[in-house]
């Protein structure tokens, strides 16, 4: 039994070491990684029980994603096994100014783009769960995971979960049009969503000619009637330089966090950190305030950790909060 369950894709993902680019690297780093696994994953580490949701292949590749779920506590039960198709792979070339990061991606065709979504039991998923989540990418990646999406949050508003929905738009995956009309719909069964000014934009034409968070999460709001909504902000000083903080709009109180300087080790999953930082603290109890600068120190200090998950801990976050400072802790 979890508290929380996510759903959606995790790939194997390849790395060259050393800021090399792909095409000159003869060595690769291992890891897995996908956005709601992310968030699984970070759950876990801070204490809140979760399971991941996806489809694998009944391979090693598929075996490696399901091991590093299970080495952090994640709960599999529900992973739908295929004895055809594959794993998606996705390469992350680390860039410094002026060159970019930049991920390509090898995931057509992979088990879960074709997933049948019937073979879903939902509400044996969801029993006794207490918070639903998944992202903008699983949708993307075929129609039965558009109809699993649909019918995972319909199921989890029936049953009176809470549901969270980060809208994490990939051009790589369809365009801003058919986003906006297959999400439009999923969003009357969102309490809250998480995303940035640029996805808002291109994918609900929401926007404020100044930037202004409060507009933009109000026009928000008053559209699809969330109770909540979050803005992740990164400011790009350089490739490796950030700022880093975030808005939170409940439709009374506008709250903006605590700012972050952040040196970029690994800026991939920051944002799925602030969304398990806020989840954790939510379910704790915590008031909107607290949760979200807890969301946005736990997910600065994702930026100093290689790969895709947080390896942070709840007491580390908590000592950032209140100390701030770079000091070697002894």
């Amino acid at each position: 039994m979890a508290d929380v369950i996510t759903f959606g894709e995790a790939m194997i993902r390849l790395t060259p070491p050393g800021f090399q680019k792909i095409e000159q690297s003869d060595k690769l780093k291992i890891n897995a990684g996908g956005a709601e696994l992310n968030v699984a994953v970070a759950l876990s580490r801070l204490g809140s029980s979760s399971g991941w949701v996806s489809c694998l292949p009944e391979n090693p590749l598929g075996n490696m994603i399901s091991n590093k779920a299970r080495e952090h506590n994640v709960l599999t039960d529900h992973i739908v096994w295929e004895k055809e198709g594959r794993a998606g792979l996705y390469f992350y070339e680390m860039g410094a100014s002026p060159r970019p990061s930049s991920v390509f991606y090898d995931r057509a065709h992979s088990c879960i783009s074709a997933l049948d979504h019937k073979k879903l039991n939902y509400e044996k998923i969801l029993k006794n769960a207490k918070w639903f989540h998944t992202t903008g990418i699983t949708p993307a990646l075929g129609d039965g995971c558009r109809k699993a999406v649909s019918e995972f949050l319909k199921r989890a508003k029936e049953l009176k979960l809470t549901t969270s929905y980060d809208l994490n738009f990939r051009k790589k995956l369809w365009t801003e049009e058919t986003a906006q009309k297959v999400q439009e719909e999923m969003m009357k069964d969102i309490d809250i969503l998480i995303s940035t000014e640029e996805d808002i934009e291109r994918v609900f034409k929401i926007k404020d000619p100044q930037s202004n968070y409060h507009n933009i999460s109000k026009k928000l709001i008053d559209k699809f009637k969330f109770k909540i909504v979050c803005i992740t902000i990164r400011e790009n000083i350089s490739v490796w330089k950030n700022n880093w903080s975030a808005v939170l709009f409940d439709g009374k109180d506008f709250l903006e966090s605590d700012k972050y300087e952040v040196e970029v080790v690994d800026r991939i999953g920051a944002g799925d950190s602030f969304t398990a930082g806020l989840i954790h603290s939510l379910l704790s109890g915590k008031p909107h305030k607290e949760a979200l600068n807890f969301a946005v120190a736990f997910s600065a200090l994702k930026h100093s950790i290689p790969g895709d998950f947080n390896l942070a801990t709840k007491e580390e976050t908590e000592n950032l909060l209140k100390n701030k400072n770079m000091r070697v802790q002894r």
